[in-house]
């Protein structure tokens, strides 16, 4: 799929990324898309969640993870890192019955060690914010949006994540973060939430700055 594929019309006609068709029958999704993919964030709650939830999604599709979130919230103290930190072996157990979540002892055990490692990336460098805005692509770099799974950024992101410990942090799952996180504007061209992301962007006070 490129930028130039014609875009996704749903029922009120007005066009999105093309992606959105994918859940077409599934209405949260278009209002992710609208109301949160690509607008800059800077909340350390929210980021961590996204970095643990993109790991989940890891071999699975948005739309599984995202129809999970609350329950996602509920199981992980919702997704404060400092009390995520805290989870021990009894709470691995409890996950891994919980159904409303994906039961997956790997990344349930990558969550638990990342929050840890966030209290020392947060030690280190301030804030999860500050450290992941240091990644923002240089402005113009990405104005014309193109089909990519990773980025120069999101490579050497993953590299020092997994320098400091963390998992699941792969170059393409931390592309996804970015574009989820407001760092680039992958809203396609066509998209008619493409210029409101651009706009919140240019108001947006990067927390690495």
């Amino acid at each position: 799929m490129s930028d130039t594929d014609p875009p996704y019309l749903p029922a009120d006609g007005r066009p999105r990324c093309r992606w959105c068709a994918a859940a077409a029958d599934y209405p949260p999704y278009l209002h992710y898309h609208d109301t949160e993919w690509g607008f800059p964030v800077a909340d350390e709650r929210r980021l961590f969640e996204k970095l643990c939830l993109e790991g989940f999604q890891s071999g699975l599709s948005w739309r599984t993870i995202l129809a999970k979130r609350e329950a996602f919230r509920a199981a992980f103290a919702n997704f404060e890192h400092a009390s995520v930190a805290e989870f021990d072996d009894r709470d691995v157990t409890r996950l891994l019955q919980d159904a409303g979540i994906v039961r997956h002892r790997g990344k349930i055990e990558a969550s638990i060690n990342n929050a840890k490692r966030a209290i020392e990336l947060v030690a280190d460098t301030g804030s999860l914010a500050a450290y992941l805005w240091r990644y923002e692509p240089a402005p113009g770099s990405y104005d014309e949006p193109v089909v990519r799974s990773t980025s120069p950024e999101s490579v050497a992101m993953s590299k020092d994540l997994k320098k400091r410990g963390w998992k699941f942090v792969g170059p393409t799952t931390m592309y996804a973060l970015m574009q989820a996180m407001g760092l680039v504007n992958d809203h396609s061209l066509a998209c008619v939430t493409r210029e409101q992301v651009s706009t919140a962007r240019r108001a947006f006070r990067s927390p690495a700055a």
